[in-house]
Order: structure tokens, then C-alpha cells, then sequence
């Protein structure tokens, strides 16, 4: 959990930070090229040389922040170093499938075969293509094989737009702002059970915001045991009763401090980590339903089910725009599961069905083909965003999620609900049919309206009407219960008689019928199965009333 508020410092206080951030910010990075020379024959020991060496400028608990850091730094690279290995590996086993394959050649699934290129052109492209993703995979085998990584405190994007500042409409002088604030480190890790639940910067219930400050830097405290505190209180808005509270207990919170030299605003970020969610049983979270969600590039289309797998209502649409910078698409997202969330909640359902969706594969050049605007839609398709997000979101909501095979969902929704459900005022499109797809295989039903009918080997050939498709339909009919009601000389169908018996539908003079409708002293049945009391074979006898 994390919230943020704005922290209005005087000059003074603003001046403080920026000493003492990039004092500690100077350090993250001698530590962070310690640590990266060292490569994956680090161990305790050497950890705990780099604490003491930082304790002597610092403090023990910023040397713990900063070493903390620098190996949560140094392991993320190392898993986006595995991942682009894993990438470019998969890039190149594609591109030799492809190039083993006549010009023009078709692909062939039960074959496992791939098509070949369409001309020479490509072909040759994507030989050249090939030679240099094998020359970045063996680079990256050498780095991972030294445990090297590539880090740049700060960020790559920044570092870059050092020697053409212009590019972003920026000068030299804005570049060195932006690159000091990036650079800076104000972080600190909470500690349960001590006071103010974080004993280097502290924030109290009255927004009284004070530092621990390095020994190098203690000639600028202002208040006892080398600390400064801020002259201006912050007050948080967001969640501000459940920071209160664990404040309150003496509960571990991390705090951040940092500059946006843009805007020339200081922020302090407070955050702490929430106990587990109990996973509810999948039989209770759909015990009223689900709510089926068709994910697409501009909106969510939504749909209600009941219990036994029917639409109920009008389906629902939650429009997002994914164009503009990273922060506008994260919050459109936001917004858009904001609204799926209280439509869930109003309709009294405690499940939503969404499609385990993943691209991974698919973004690819020689999985989307030539088709650039294609590649482009698939790979800004915030599967991984709108997952993350709607779980995290529905967990404050107690709201259960419930992911679900994505294969056909959209075809066979479109084939078997698009045309039903759509009335002379309501058109129904192929993404609210796939919603209503999704909510059925969550709920355990087949995406089909209707079970098949019987086959053509049994005695009354396809007559039956077909039933609704359950989550266990039965092999065959079986014996049907007795119907209730008063006793009379006729067996009505479903009777006790004829339970499970189909013979006594189709033909007379059965032993049940015989026992209800004949006398004792019945003639017996003629040649031929016909009846002699009656005019045809099983019509209706003379005179009967």
C-alpha cells in the first residue's frame, strides 16, 4: 500500500534535503558498483563489510537502507538480463525455423512446420537480422556468466539526454536539475515496535516530518540526537485513518523523499505492506453469480450472469484511453476498473471472470507478421497492467477473481450468445458475447446455450428437445421421481409405471398400461403386435370414453 502527499518546505528545509540527498545518494552508488564488481560470488560476509564501511559516514540504519537497495537493484537486473536472454533466444529460434523454409512455403501445424518468407528481400533482411541477435545474446551470456550488470542510477533515458537535451525541449541547466533529483536517495525502511515506526525519517500523527542525518552531515541538525525537523506538517488524505492506525501501533512504515524539479515540488511517499488476503473458495465467490469481463484495447465489456450461467440485465462498457505518457494510461486503467468494481459491487456479485491473457509470444515480428499496426495494438495491450491492478483493486473491495482459459472465447461467444442476445433495442456486439462466454466458464458451464441431443442410436432417434447446458450433464436420462398429486386410473408420464422405461411411450398393451387401462379378461395382442379390440396397430379403441 501506498500513498503520497505533497511536502511544502521552506528554502531552508529544501536546501537540507538536497545536501543531505545527494550526500546519500553519492554513497548508493559507490555501494551499487561495489556490489556489481563483486558479481554472484557475493556473499554475507562482504555484505556486512559494505554496511560497516557506510556506518562510518552514515548511520547504521541509512547503511541498511542503502545496501537494501542496492541488491533489490542489482537482482532486478539480473531478472531483466534472464528475460532478454530468454527473448532474443526465442527471436532466434523463430527467425532459423523460418529461414530453413522455401520461399513462399505454407506452414503446416501437424507438421510442426513455420511459413517461409514471402520474398528473397525479407529472407535476406532477416538473415541480417539474425546475425545480430546472435551477436547481443552472446554479449548478454558474458554478462550473465560475470554476474555484470548494466545500472545507471538515474535512468538510461535521462543519462542519454545529456549530450541533446533540446530533443525534449529542455537545456542543459534543466538537465543537471532533473539528473541531481533522480539521483538522490531518501529512502528508508520501517521498523516494527520502535517509535514513530521509523526511527530515520519519522513522520508522527500530527505531520511533524524529522531525519536521522548522516555523521558527516550532523552540523546541520536542529534538533536532538542529530536530527532536523521540518518547519511545515504534511497531512496525508489517501487512506490517512489506516496510515493513523499503524503509526498508532508502532507498526513498520517506509518513507521517501523526493524533488520533482519540474514542478520544483518536494513529496514524501509513505508505504507498508498489508497482510495476506484470504483466498475465498471458488464455490463461495460464485455462489451469487459472476461478472464476465471481455478486456480490449480501448474499453472493458462486461456482463452479469446468474448462478446457472444466464445474462441478467443490459451488458456494460468502461471506456479507457491507452494513448499519452505511462502515468495518463495507468491512470485511465485506474479509473476503468474503479467503475467495473462499483458495478460489481451494486449488483451484489462477489466474482469477477476475466481471461488469463498473455502476449509474451505474440509481439513478436515473426509472430504478428507484417502487419506493423497489428504488432503495435498487441503489444500495447495492458494484460499484465490490467491484471496487477484489478487484483490489488479488488481485494479492497472483497471481490474474488476468478482467471479462466481464454482459448475460443470470442469466437464460439459470438457464435452461440451474439445473435440471441441481441433485441430491436439493444445491439449486442462479438466483445459482450465473449463476456458472457467468460462468465460461463468460470461458473463451470460450456460456452454453448444448449446440451447436444441424443444420439441417433437410441429409440427415439433426435426427437428430444435439447436442455440447457450444465456444468455435468448426464450420459442419458435416467428413472424421473414421482409427480405428486392425487391417484387416478391413468399413469401420468413420469409415473412410477413407466420411470425410466421409454418402451411404455411408444407402444401399448405394455404390462403398465395393461394393469391401469385393461381388464382381466383382455384379449391378448394379435400377429403382428396389432390390437384386436382396436381399429389400427396402437390406435384408439372402439367406444372408449
Amino acid at each position: 500500500m501506498t500513498i503520497r502527499t505533497r511536502l511544502r518546505v521552506s528554502p531552508g528545509d529544501a536546501a537540507v534535503l538536497t545536501e543531505v540527498g545527494a550526500f546519500l545518494g553519492s554513497l548508493a552508488s559507490r555501494d551499487l558498483a561495489v556490489r556489481s564488481r563483486q558479481g554472484p560470488g557475493h556473499d554475507g560476509a562482504s555484505w556486512a563489510a559494505r554496511k560497516r564501511g557506510l556506518t562510518e559516514v552514515s548511520s547504521a540504519r541509512w547503511a541498511g537502507s542503502i545496501t537494501r537497495a542496492t541488491h533489490d537493484q542489482w537482482a532486478l537486473a539480473r531478472r531483466v538480463q534472464a528475460d532478454e536472454m530468454a527473448w532474443l533466444r526465442g527471436q532466434t529460434a523463430q527467425i532459423e525455423a523460418r529461414l530453413a523454409r522455401p520461399l513462399g512455403a505454407k506452414a503446416d501445424k501437424r507438421a510442426g512446420l513455420v511459413r517461409g518468407y514471402a520474398t528473397r528481400a525479407e529472407w535476406h533482411a532477416k538473415a541480417r537480422r539474425l546475425h545480430l541477435l546472435r551477436d547481443r545474446s552472446a554479449a548478454l551470456e558474458a554478462d550473465l556468466r560475470a554476474g555484470r550488470v548494466r545500472v545507471v542510477r538515474g535512468g538510461k533515458r535521462l543519462a542519454r539526454l545529456r549530450h541533446h537535451p533540446e530533443a525534449e525541449g529542455t537545456n542543459p541547466r534543466d538537465w543537471a536539475a532533473r539528473w541531481r533529483a533522480a539521483r538522490m536517495f531518501l529512502s528508508a525502511d520501517g521498523e516494527s515496535g520502535k517509535r514513530g515506526e521509523n526511527e530515520t525519517i519519522r513522520v508522527t500523527g500530527t505531520g511533524e516530518v524529522s531525519i536521522r542525518l548522516p555523521a558527516a552531515l550532523a552540523h546541520l541538525a536542529n534538533a536532538p540526537h542529530g536530527r532536523y525537523a521540518l518547519e511545515t506538517a504534511v497531512a496525508f488524505t489517501h487512506r490517512a485513518d489506516e496510515w493513523q492506525d499503524r503509526i498508532a501501533a508502532n507498526r513498520a512504515v517506509a518513507y521517501r523523499i523526493h524533488h520533482d524539479p519540474l514542478r520544483d515540488r518536494w513529496y514524501v511517499t509513505a508505504s507498508w505492506q498489508r497482510a495476506a488476503v484470504t483466498t475465498v473458495p471458488l464455490r463461495a465467490a460464485l455462489a451469487g453469480g459472476v461478472v464476465g469481463v471481455d478486456m480490449n484495447d480501448d474499453h472493458l465489456a462486461a456482463w452479469r450472469l446468474d448462478v446457472q450461467g444466464n445474462p441478467v440485465g443490459e451488458p456494460r462498457r468502461f471506456h479507457y484511453d491507452l494513448s499519452g505518457s505511462a502515468s495518463h494510461r495507468d491512470a485511465q486503467i485506474r479509473h476503468a476498473l474503479t467503475r467495473l468494481l462499483h458495478h460489481t459491487r451494486r449488483c451484489g456479485v462477489r466474482a469477477i471472470a476475466v481471461e488469463d491473457l498473455h502476449f509474451a509470444e505474440g509481439t513478436s515480428r515473426e509472430q504478428g507478421g507484417v502487419s506493423k499496426r497489428f504488432r503495435r495494438l498487441i503489444a500495447r495491450f495492458p494484460t499484465t497492467r490490467l491484471r496487477a491492478r484489478l487484483v490489488s483493486m479488488a481485494a479492497e473491495q472483497n471481490v474474488a477473481i476468478v482467471a479462466v482459459d481464454p482459448a475460443y472465447t470470442s469466437r464460439w461467444g459470438a457464435q452461440h450468445w451474439q445473435r440471441p442476445l441481441t433485441t430491436a433495442t439493444r445491439e449486442t456486439t462479438r466483445h459482450d458475447a465473449a463476456a458472457v462466454a467468460i462468465g460461463r466458464r468460470a461458473l463451470g458451464y460450456s460456452i454453448r446455450r444448449r446440451s447436444a441431443p441424443p444420439p441417433y442410436d437410441r429409440r427415439d432417434r433426435a426427437g428430444h428437445r435439447t436442455v440447457q447446458a450444465g456444468p455435468d450433464p448426464w450420459a442419458r436420462e435416467g428413472p424421473r421421481p414421482r409427480l405428486p398429486g392425487p391417484w387416478t386410473r391413468s399413469v401420468p408420464p413420469g409415473g412410477d409405471a413407466k420411470a425410466g422405461d421409454q418402451r411404455a411411450q411408444d407402444h401399448c398393451g405394455h404390462a403398465a398400461e395393461r394393469g391401469a387401462f385393461w381388464p382381466e379378461s383382455a384379449p391378448p395382442l394379435g400377429p403382428q403386435g396389432s390390437c384386436p379390440a382396436r381399429n389400427t396397430v396402437c390406435g384408439t379403441a372402439p367406444g372408449a370414453v
